[in-house]
């Protein structure tokens, strides 16, 4: 959405997901993290602002490089099959407004990074040295002994992946990553909402206080990966090229005004696995250079199935299109930020998905669309009425309106509180339901009065204009069925297009016109057929 007004020279609001490793196709946890990300983008697009959404790919690493040998592939020929066939056709399939996709294998990324590590060298931030410990390749990680788990035969596990670790000793360049300790708590003490949610800002800061190691930033025993540039035996960690897009993508090295008018990220969502990652060495390496630092981490939690992290390697993934199958897609994008609190481990089950969409979805939002638009057609030949005396009843509804706006907004645009500020705008619908109950304009249309002809146009108005709010309010998290709505309204030719409405206006009573044209249009939450086997 192009800038407008004040905003034209104001920085972006700028979000970025994890850039996913491309060794298989993505599944629910991946979903999830970039469904979050979009609704809270489109939620401040919908502020007016400007705003930049960066996802992508993470291509290099000693992961990557197997997975391509096992499949008979070149590494490149690996990635470029699976962006193409499975990552990007996944967030246009879920409605990913994305406003760029990094891939680490790009020039435009390779070249950024070695400057970036070229210049820490010529400060001395990097030096040569050793290194002997147990690594995980699916981490693309050095574990600490402690971090350890044991296997039945007496064989270390990754903690994360269940799989067993290698013994790697390689000749590396470091980081001085533990002279930024002290720097690293000061920032924490300083900023507070750093590091999200407060269960993770703890173990951050603990693991800290507990004294940091150098960080290898090189690997020597393959070369899947960007050439260290002044010794071309090593690869850069992937790690350290992964974190850089958040940098590379929105031109750093390459585009100064792009990149001082977009960096650092106001928010990096991450999964909880990769915290560190973003909240320990990233800023760090942005301090050694001297660049600003991110206004917020947030981890979300593990989505989990029969116990387990959701993952591939555990063989617990799920495609998001075995879902969306099902339910539709918005009701996929609504379902896991309304049932999992975002930050909290949250466990998939499509009897609670069933549920919870009969219940919240099919019942109390869409079928009250369908009465509305039914109503204005039967009563009053789908033209909008104007409405008369506004009583009690409506005024608590134009209270109730500016609650829900005030709580969503201030949830989801600030707190990062998906699941509390869908519940704000659902608590909203349900209060119109029990409006509508209470006020029985089927009842009130069989008197012909004038008295209750204009009893019944303010009861109808006041439906409609709720929903018009509801659309506008649920549009970041369910795009196509909130313009359906919109559509049905008849709202575009007054209001202009859904996209555009503003969050705050949406609590502005009386917006809708009288004179609009309202048609039933097709049902926005179909009832479910029966579950595949």
């Amino acid at each position: 959405m192009a800038a407008t007004g004040s905003t034209a020279g104001a920085k972006a609001y700028y979000v970025s997901t994890p850039i996913y490793y491309v060794n298989d196709a993505p599944h629910l946890g991946h979903a999830y993290t970039t469904v979050a990300g979009d609704v809270l983008t489109r939620w401040h697009r919908q502020r007016g602002e400007k705003v930049w959404y960066l996802t992508g790919t993470d291509e290099h690493g000693q992961k990557i490089m197997r997975t391509a040998e096992a499949n008979g592939v070149s590494p490149q020929e690996w990635c470029d099959r699976l962006v193409a066939d499975a990552w990007k056709p996944l967030w246009e399939h879920l409605g990913i407004a994305n406003d760029d996709f990094i891939r680490t294998t790009e020039r435009r990324h390779t070249d950024r990074v070695r400057e970036f590590v070229q210049a820490l060298y010529d400060k001395g931030e990097i030096y040569p040295g050793g290194y002997e410990g147990p690594y995980c390749v699916g981490c693309e990680e050095y574990k600490l002994p402690g971090e350890l788990l044991e296997g039945e035969g007496g064989e270390k596990l990754c903690p994360i992946h269940k799989r067993p670790v290698e013994l790697l000793k390689e000749e590396n360049y470091f980081f001085r990553l533990s002279e930024y300790g002290p720097r690293l708590l000061e920032h924490y003490e300083a900023h507070p909402e750093f590091i999200q949610p407060e269960s993770a800002r703890n173990e951050v800061v603990s693991f800290v206080r507990q004294g940091l190691t150098d960080l290898s930033i090189s690997r020597s025993t393959f070369d899947w990966g960007i050439p260290v540039p002044w010794d071309e035996r090593h690869v850069i960690y992937v790690w350290v090229d992964a974190l850089l897009n958040y940098a590379t993508a929105v031109g750093y090295g390459a585009d100064a005004e792009r990149f001082e008018g977009t960096f650092p990220a106001d928010v990096h969502l991450v999964g909880k696995d990769i915290l560190r990652f973003h909240a320990v060495i990233w800023p760090a390496m942005l301090m050694a250079n001297g660049l600003p630092l991110p206004g917020k981490i947030a981890a979300n939690g593990w989505l989990m199935v029969g116990g387990e992290k959701m993952s591939k390697s555990n063989l617990t993934g799920i495609k998001p299109q075995d879902l969306t199958s099902h339910f539709g897609v918005d009701a996929y994008r609504w379902y896991f930020l309304r049932a999992i609190a975002f930050g909290s481990d949250g466990s998939f089950s499509w009897e609670d998905f069933t549920a919870r969409y009969t219940s919240e979805l099919a019942n109390d939002y869409g079928n009250l669309a369908s009465r509305v638009a039914a109503m204005v057609g039967r009563y009053f030949g789908g033209t909008l009425p104007e409405a008369g005396t506004v009583g009690d009843a409506e005024r608590a509804l134009h209270e109730g309106l500016a609650t829900a706006v005030a709580e969503a907004d201030r949830r989801v645009g600030e707190e990062l509180d998906f699941a509390g500020g869908i519940a704000a705008v659902f608590d909203f619908v349900k209060q119109v339901n029990g409006y509508l109950t209470e006020q029985e304009p089927w009842k009130v249309a069989k008197d012909t009065s004038p008295e209750a002809r204009d009893r019944l146009a303010t009861i109808l108005y006041t439906a409609a204009e709720s929903l018009r709010a509801i659309a506008v309010l649920l549009h970041p998290v369910m795009p196509s069925t909130s313009q359906a709505l919109w559509e049905s309204l008849g709202a575009a030719p007054a209001l202009g297009e859904l996209a555009d409405q503003r969050v705050q206006d949406a609590g502005t009573w009386g917006r809708l016109p009288a004179g609009s044209t309202v048609t039933k249009g097709k049902v926005l939450f179909p009832r479910l057929e029966e579950p595949p086997a």
